[in-house]
């Protein structure tokens, strides 16, 4: 029989994506047919047909998995609403707050074919889609559907989140995956932690560590949100950032500092011409220039010759890290670097198998 779950999360960008391909991938090479969808649509290109009809909603989450997965179109399920200030305006003024009729072509939509699992990623947090009748608690129930959850782990005090979701989804919840944990304190989570929350019945499948590159960056996504300026290396965009480095200090602290950075975005002064070639000289993989002045021509020479873009930007240095840490972490899985990592890590710290038991899916 076909079988229907949902991941979902208490908090955005807590590592969902990531656990669906993971989870896909595993259950493809079982030999099972996988399809997925987002009820509740984030981010997406619309397909409208020659009359200008919306034909299809999928969002763009769904396409980069399927695209990774070498789903075909059949198996990619569109949205039943996109999730924007538009449609939330309307949906207010209408005083609508059910899935309403589209709620029930997307359940018959669902493959019911044998060995078929439909994958469904859910909202951000357990309050997101409420206002569309497509809430995770909603889903879970809408659908009769178990529900896996990705969660963000800083400390112990994460573990409310868990407890309210414990309380929305009751015996929908099959169980927790933490995500992001310190690698220095997983064995302490594993040996304390989860024993614990097992007796606060919360079942937990797996503890993956921080990761760097799933919290990374492209220059291209800096690019757009800093609505910066690409002086050279306009190719190199798709460049990985990982870690940020302000150069306000002497030219021998920062060259000191730089060393024990990788895959740095360096943000600096225009007119700090002795930071900039230090920096060029470290694992940089774009250098951002603040204030009034442009760079020296040595300076656009050298980075061209490393192949480090060189970005300008209209707006001060203080301002410009802050665009730039609110991206850390905030970004969509939509590198195939990304994805190749993910699947690793997923199979490395989660039991797949017990999952799949809980879910009633043969592995």
């Amino acid at each position: 029989m076909s079988k229907t779950f949902l991941i979902g999360s208490c908090e955005p960008f807590s590592g969902k994506s990531a656990l669906v391909l993971g989870i896909a991938r595993k259950l493809i090479a079982s030999n099972h047919l996988v399809r997925f969808g987002k009820p509740l649509a984030t981010s997406l290109e619309l397909n409208v047909s020659e009359a200008g009809d919306i034909k299809d909603m999928i969002d763009d989450d769904v396409r980069f998995v399927g695209e990774t997965l070498k789903l075909s179109v059949h198996d990619l399920i569109p949205s039943i609403q996109f999730l924007a200030a538009s449609t939330a305006s309307k949906r207010i003024q209408s005083n609508i707050l059910d899935a309403g009729i589209g709620f029930d072509e997307f359940k018959s939509s669902l493959d019911s074919s044998n060995n078929v699992v439909n994958i469904l990623e859910a909202a951000g947090s357990l309050h997101e889609g409420l206002l569309y009748g497509l809430s995770l608690s909603q889903l879970a129930k809408g659908l009769n559907a178990k529900v896996l959850l990705a969660h963000f782990w800083q400390d112990s005090r994460s573990v409310e989140a868990l407890l309210d979701a414990k309380n929305q989804l009751g015996d929908h919840l099959s169980g927790v995956v933490l995500n992001a944990v310190n690698p220095d304190q997983i064995r302490e989570i594993k040996e304390n932690v989860v024993p614990s929350l097992k007796s606060l019945g919360l079942e937990i499948f797996g503890v993956m560590p921080r990761s760097p590159l799933l919290r990374s960056v492209t220059v291209e996504e800096l690019v757009r949100r800093l609505n910066a300026r690409v002086i050279c290396c306009s190719e190199r965009l798709e460049l990985m950032v990982e870690t940020l480095s302000i150069g306000a200090m002497s030219v021998n602290s920062a060259m000191e500092f730089f060393r024990r950075r990788r895959n740095m975005a360096v943000v600096t002064g225009a007119d700090r011409t002795d930071i900039q070639l230090a920096a060029l000289e470290a694992s940089t993989q774009c250098l951002i220039l603040t204030g009034a002045g442009e760079p020296l021509p040595q300076l656009i020479n050298r980075s061209e010759e490393l192949e480090v873009p060189l970005l300008k930007v209209d707006r001060d240095t203080l301002s410009t890290v802050e665009v730039i840490e609110q991206a850390f972490g905030h970004v969509r899985l939509h590198e195939t670097v990304k994805a190749t990592y993910a699947f690793r890590l997923v199979q490395e710290h989660c039991d797949l198998d017990r999952i799949f038991k809980t879910l009633g899916i043969s592995s």
